[in-house]
């Protein structure tokens, strides 16, 4: 994971950011992207048309590190009887 030190611009009224075009390019970013606010931290992400691709979605799940274990034979599949 890379790190940089973006400068807070004034832009109009408002203040903001100005993403490397090298960024906006590895990420497809075009007219927006989505913030999502974490409680120490803010997350940029570029808005995606249509649904994720499955190795996407297991790399957001792996990402979240969810603490699946109190499920774990609290759910059958049907195959207990085979």
């Amino acid at each position: 994971m890379r790190t940089s030190e973006l400068s807070i611009v004034r832009i109009g009224n408002s203040r903001g950011v100005r993403l490397p075009a090298e960024v906006l390019r590895r990420y497809q970013i075009g007219e927006s992207v989505i913030l999502e606010e974490r409680p120490d931290e803010i997350v940029l992400r570029p808005k995606r048309v249509g649904r994720l691709s499955w190795e996407e979605t297991a790399a957001q799940m792996a990402a979240e590190n969810e603490d699946w274990s109190a499920w774990e034979g609290a759910v059958s599949d049907g195959t207990d009887e085979l």
